[in-house]
């Protein structure tokens, strides 16, 4: 049998440098990338060029560009030996054309987030689940932080009752952006036309990584949103205090707008999870020649009579594959296996607290009803 044929629609940095090497992992056995789709030709035709080089294909994928009304979109959506479409395109760009490719008849996979705003996203969802779903159709939300096996396992260790009842937590991301990064000089993240900027570009995967780590899901928040960096707007900062559904409660901090590179390099940032019995620490590392995601799980000991007795120590580490995971995951889907990964209404949880955040200055907000959980 012929490996399912995917198109990516988006010639970006992304698609390149994940997306490529991600496919390439799963086998040509495993899918087969027909064809590229950018709005430009130059783009479409430089990303066929790298697929070919990364993917040792013997000839490039058939390119796509809206200047030719015989190449455009349209036409690659026509193909029906292109079974669904990988979308990495920007942010407010998406939504239509993940309903344009559902309309099509073609699976989708799209890049986080699943919509610029949560009531975007709410449409969105509804008109995927009330037209598309229906007909068998698969969308599923690329975000890679919730598929990778390093989180999936700290999430399992804590199910385990590892570290007890989670009480707290705390997620920090500190990163240093200045205009000669890659990510900043992209048009749409340059001038962005959507609410918090890199927050909401880059946020949305430290949330994803709570969502599936604790036990329950967050519910009320109290944040301050900030811009430290004029370039950045419209927010570059935000800090959060949380808590679950069931009373678990912690700090999150996210900002993009780190004033020099030490305070990206030296802020302890990484997740960390505390239980009755112990605690966690998630961390992304280099090791063995690549990237790992790192865990370290802390167990109080007690001795026959109750009594603590010290703490023992154990390391997990799985490398980061996310992206070819949810890629994986994707595949199986459509093939008719569902593993969970990439729910669009998980994805929208992950926005509701960056907008909550955005917006709340210090009031509380029921993230559960922002997205009409309850």
């Amino acid at each position: 049998m012929s490996p399912p044929g995917l198109a990516i629609l988006g010639s970006g940095i992304f698609a390149k440098e994940a997306h490529l090497p991600a496919i390439a992992a799963l086998g040509s056995a495993r899918v087969a990338l027909k064809a590229i789709y950018s709005r430009s030709e130059t783009g479409a035709a430089g990303l066929a060029a790298d697929a070919q080089d990364t993917l040792k294909l013997d000839a490039q994928p058939d390119i796509y560009f809206d200047a030719d009304p015989a190449r455009n979109l349209d036409a690659l959506l026509a193909r029906p030996d292109i079974l669904g479409v990988i979308v990495v395109l920007p942010i407010t760009t998406q939504p239509a054309i993940v309903l344009k490719a559902l309309a099509a008849g073609k699976h989708v996979l799209s890049e986080k987030p699943v919509a610029p705003d949560v009531p975007g996203g709410l449409a969105l969802i509804q008109e995927y689940e009330t037209v598309y779903k229906p007909k068998g159709l698969v969308w599923r939300v690329a975000e890679n932080f919730e598929a990778e096996p390093g989180y999936q396992a700290a999430a399992q260790a804590i199910k385990d009752g590892k570290i007890g009842k989670v009480t707290f937590f705390n997620a920090r991301v500190v990163n240093y952006i200045d205009k000669n990064s890659k990510w900043y000089n992209t048009p749409w993240r340059t001038v962005p036309d959507y609410q918090g900027g890199f927050l909401l570009d880059g946020g949305v995967h430290t949330i994803a990584a709570l969502r599936i780590l604790l036990p329950s899901p967050l519910q009320t928040l109290s944040g301050f949103a900030s811009l430290a960096k004029d370039y950045l707007a419209p927010h570059d900062t935000i800090n959060a205090a949380v808590q679950t559904s069931d009373g678990a409660h912690g700090l999150v901090e996210l900002t993009w707008g780190a004033p020099t590179p030490s305070r990206a390099a030296n802020a302890a940032g990484g997740l960390t999870v505390t239980g009755t019995k112990g605690w966690l620490a998630i961390n992304q590392v280099q090791a063995g020649g690549g990237s790992v995601l790192r865990t370290t799980v802390y167990q109080l000991q007690t001795d026959a009579d109750g009594k603590e007795v010290g703490e023992t120590e154990e390391v997990i580490e799985k490398r980061v594959m996310g992206v070819e995971v949810e890629i994986g995951s994707f595949l199986d889907a459509v093939a008719g296996t569902d593993d969970g990964i990439g729910s669009p209404r998980g994805a929208l949880s992950d926005v509701a607290f960056i907008e909550a955040a955005l917006n709340s200055n210090g009031a509380p907000v029921d993230l559960l009803k922002l997205v009409g959980a309850q």
